[in-house]
């Protein structure tokens, strides 16, 4: 709660100064963010909603059944497997990822998850084969898992 009132504080003292230095680039600026918090509200408001629902529906006992301490590998492939679904900014997926820690959910599995919801995008697949080629897109998903897969074995070594 402090250290909110703090940054929100500082924020507040560069925005006076910014306002100062130039009233124009201030104001283009304030703008500029407002539309892209608006683009992105619905996004984000939607994510909010699933992951609330998501956690009413699913108890912490069956989070820990599917992705907890005894879920093992298979938990891991269980969490890669759903994070390579869409692709989630990360303002979203630490609280996630915190939120899932606390109700039973094991670090490698969490952390494979974390790590696909934010690299791999099935669902942005034909959008990036478009864009940027067919075999970029697949080398990049596949290069994707498999930093995620080796990043949760390293947390499985460390962390447990």
């Amino acid at each position: 709660m402090i250290s909110g009132m703090v940054l929100y504080t500082i924020a507040s003292i560069y925005l006076g100064i910014s306002f100062i230095k130039d009233k124009h680039k201030t104001k283009t600026a304030l703008l500029k963010s407002w539309d892209m918090f608006q683009k992105v509200l619905p996004d984000l408001l939607a994510i909010m909603l699933f992951i609330g629902l998501a956690l009413s529906l699913l108890t912490p006992s069956l989070i820990s059944s599917i992705i907890g301490e005894n879920s093992g590998f298979l938990g891991i492939i269980y969490s890669t497997i759903i994070g390579s679904i869409a692709l989630i900014p990360s303002f979203i997926v630490f609280p996630l990822g915190q939120t899932l820690v606390q109700n039973g959910a094991a670090l490698p599995q969490v952390a494979v998850l974390m790590s696909t919801l934010m690299s791999v995008g099935l669902v942005t697949l034909n959008m990036e084969q478009k864009i940027f080629g067919k075999s970029f897109a697949y080398a990049r998903n596949i290069s994707s898992i498999i930093m995620s897969l080796l990043f949760a074995l390293i947390i499985w070594v460390v962390m447990t």
